[in-house]
C-alpha cells in the first residue's frame, strides 16, 4: 500500500499534465502486481475522481478549464460511461487488454497527425456560438493571454459520448482521446484541451463507479491509497501545467500512450 500511494503520486502529476487522468497508467501497473483486470479497471476510476479533483480545482482557479464548454460536453460522457460499465462486468477479461491497446493506438495514430498549435477557426456555427463556445487564458510560459473560439459542439458531443463509453468500458477516463477531440472537432487550444479534459474525466468516472459498486468489483485496499496519491499527484502537477511549453505536454502524452499500448498488448497476450 505505501508502494501504491508513493507510486500513485507521480502517476497524478503525470495524469494531470497530459489530461489522460492518470488510470491509463495504474491500470497495466496493477495488472503487473497481479491484480485481476476488471478489479483493476473498478478500482482505478476512484482513482480518475480524485486526479480531476485535485487538477481540475487548480485549473479552474486559473481559468484555463473552459467550465461552461465541460458541462455540455460531461452529457454526453456520463452516458457513454453508464452504459460501458455495464458492458465491462459482462465481458470476458481477455478483451479488455485488447480494446485497451486498440483504443490507445487509434488515439495516438490520429493525434500525432495533428499540428503542434491548434488553428482557431474564423467563425464559429450558430450551435456553438449559441453554447458561448469561447473564452480566454494567460500563458505563464509565453506571457501572453491566449483567445479562442470553439466550433463543432454537436459533433464533439457525439465524439464524447464514444469517449465515454471506452472510460466506463476501460476504467481509464479516456482522456487521451478526449484532448483529441477537443483540439481536432472542437479547436481548443492545448492546454485548454488539457483542462477541460480533467474537469470533465471526474464526472464521467463517478458514473462508471455507480455501476462497479454495485457489481462488487470495487477493492477498498486498493482505492485508497491510489485516491490519495493520485490527489496529490494531480494538485502538483496543475499547478505546474501552466509553466511547461505545449511541446514538452505533446511529447510525454505520446511516450506514456506508445508505452501503454505495448504493455496491454503484452497482458493480452500472455492471458490467451
Amino acid at each position: 500500500m505505501p508502494f501504491l500511494a508513493g507510486i500513485s503520486v507521480i502517476i497524478g502529476f503525470i495524469g494531470s499534465l497530459t489530461g489522460l487522468g492518470g488510470a491509463s497508467i495504474l491500470i497495466p501497473l496493477l495488472t503487473l502486481l497481479g491484480v485481476p483486470v476488471k478489479e483493476a479497471i473498478a478500482s482505478s476510476m476512484v482513482a480518475i475522481i480524485a486526479t480531476s479533483s485535485g487538477s481540475a480545482s487548480a485549473y479552474v482557479r486559473e481559468r484555463i478549464a473552459n467550465v461552461k464548454m465541460a458541462m455540455f460536453l460531461e452529457m454526453f460522457t456520463i452516458t457513454g460511461a453508464i452504459v460501458g460499465a455495464v458492458i465491462t462486468t459482462i465481458v470476458n477479461p481477455v478483451y479488455l487488454y485488447f480494446f485497451f491497446a486498440a483504443f490507445l493506438l487509434l488515439t495516438f495514430l490520429r493525434f500525432r497527425k495533428t499540428n503542434t498549435s491548434v488553428v482557431q477557426p474564423a467563425n464559429q456555427d450558430k450551435f456553438s456560438r449559441w453554447l458561448e463556445f469561447h473564452g480566454s487564458y494567460y500563458d505563464q510560459s509565453t506571457g501572453q493571454t491566449v483567445e479562442y473560439k470553439s466550433r463543432n459542439a454537436a459533433l464533439g458531443g457525439a465524439g464524447m459520448l464514444v469517449a465515454g463509453l471506452a472510460a466506463g468500458m476501460l476504467g481509464i477516463g479516456a482522456g487521451a482521446f478526449k484532448v483529441m477531440i477537443h483540439e481536432n472537432v472542437l479547436h481548443m487550444p492545448t492546454k485548454v484541451s488539457s483542462a477541460t479534459s480533467n474537469f470533465i474525466i471526474g464526472m464521467t468516472a463517478l458514473a462508471g463507479v455507480s455501476v462497479y459498486l454495485f457489481s462488487g468489483l470495487l477493492n477498498v485496499t486498493l482505492m485508497a491509497p491510489m485516491a490519495i496519491g493520485t490527489t496529490i499527484g494531480a494538485l502538483i502537477g496543475g499547478r505546474f501545467m501552466n509553466r511547461i511549453n505545449d511541446k514538452w505536454l505533446r511529447m510525454l502524452f505520446i511516450v506514456i500512450v506508445v508505452y501503454l499500448i505495448v504493455q496491454m498488448l503484452y497482458k493480452g497476450i500472455a492471458s490467451i
